[in-house]
């Protein structure tokens, strides 16, 4: 997905690993964090709740961008149909609970994200994608995340990978790990830092004791339902808030305390140690990476290639214009559970 904003804010982010240690016996603290509507581009655009980044907090592991959307009726909302748009230096990884989208890129990958199948591109030196809801798409409802790439595979070449998890029930509890492992169950799809990325769903009432690795950041993103991290004195999430729990904590008790189903997306990772800028829909490490990679996309480079098929109007995104400021750091700093 395309980060429409027609002035977005710089994202430059530093985290430092620490050393976990042993909480056992003492509350989980809970860092929340509440989203804000950003409109999806147009004049009858789609609204998605935007979690990360923010000033609060830029990073969980390697996650660094969490969009919410829907459930969206698309004959109100006219869905989503996102132009031709480039990449820089990330994953992309596509997860909907309702609805389909329709992919296509650079490489001439020509995919469906449906409920329940993870679609990860990765960006790597560069790419370009377009994202349209189908026709048969009536309620549109899903996460859309990037994963930023260490220096090491910021140059990787571009890839996708498809992956549907099998559901796991844990007592009124499905789990699909779609990235890293959890409950014993390890996502084939290859990511260039240890990462986690699972959707819970909870019957009323239900609850899961999970055990994690302390060495991990978590965010539990709440789409549904009333979810106490048990473990914590903090009131229970609700939709579109984000509970952020630092490293050091070897086990997380999720109970949906709604007397409706509730749903989570669970991320995960070490703690990201490089700092990165991410302006638009580039992720870089430096201001000059930003400014060569806005003049490289509007300048047509091969960079990025061309999206074939797509049948929109516009063919190649606009860039915004760059801030009159240089990029400038914002440090973030991993929190202990």
């Amino acid at each position: 997905m395309s980060n429409l904003e027609v002035d977005p804010a710089e994202i430059d982010c530093h985290s430092s690993t620490h050393r976990a240690d042993d909480r056992s016996g003492r509350a989980i603290s809970i860092e929340v964090l509440t989203a804000r509507d950003v409109p999806l581009g147009g004049p009858r655009a789609m609204t998605v709740h935007r979690t990360l980044p923010q000033r609060q907090r830029s990073l969980i592991g390697a996650w660094c961008f969490a969009d919410h959307y829907g459930p969206d009726d698309v004959s109100v909302s006219g869905g989503m149909d996102v132009p031709p748009h480039p990449h820089t230096g990330l994953q992309t990884a596509s997860w909907l609970f309702t609805g389909e989208i329709e992919h296509r890129d650079t490489m001439g990958n020509h995919a469906m994200v449906r409920p329940g199948e993870l679609n990860l591109m990765t960006a790597g030196h560069g790419i370009a994608h377009t994202e349209v809801s189908t026709p048969e798409t009536t309620i549109l409802h899903g996460v859309q995340l990037w994963i930023a790439l260490p220096a090491s595979a910021v140059d990787t070449p571009r890839d996708f990978a498809h992956h549907v998890p099998e559901p796991l029930d844990r007592d009124g509890v499905t789990v699909r790990v779609f990235l890293g492992e959890l409950l014993g169950d390890r996502s084939p799809v290859h990511t260039f830092t240890p990462l986690l990325g699972a959707e819970l769903t909870f019957a009323p009432g239900a609850e899961i004791d999970l055990h994690v690795d302390e060495g991990f950041e978590h965010g539990v993103l709440v789409d549904q339902g009333a979810i106490r991290i048990v473990d914590s004195a903090a009131d229970p999430l609700t939709r579109t808030e984000l509970g952020y729990v630092g490293v050091g904590a070897s086990r997380l008790r999720l109970r949906n305390e709604s007397a409706e189903a509730g749903r989570v997306v669970l991320l995960g990772g070490t703690p990201l140690d490089e700092e990165i800028i991410m302006w638009w829909n580039f992720l870089g490490r430096s201001h000059d990476d930003i400014v060569a990679f806005r003049r490289q996309w509007t300048e047509h480079s091969e960079r990025f290639g061309q999206v074939e098929g797509y049948q929109g109007d516009v063919q190649h995104l606009p860039a915004p214009a760059l801030p009159t400021t240089h990029l400038r750091p914002r440090h973030n700093i991993p929190g202990r559970a």
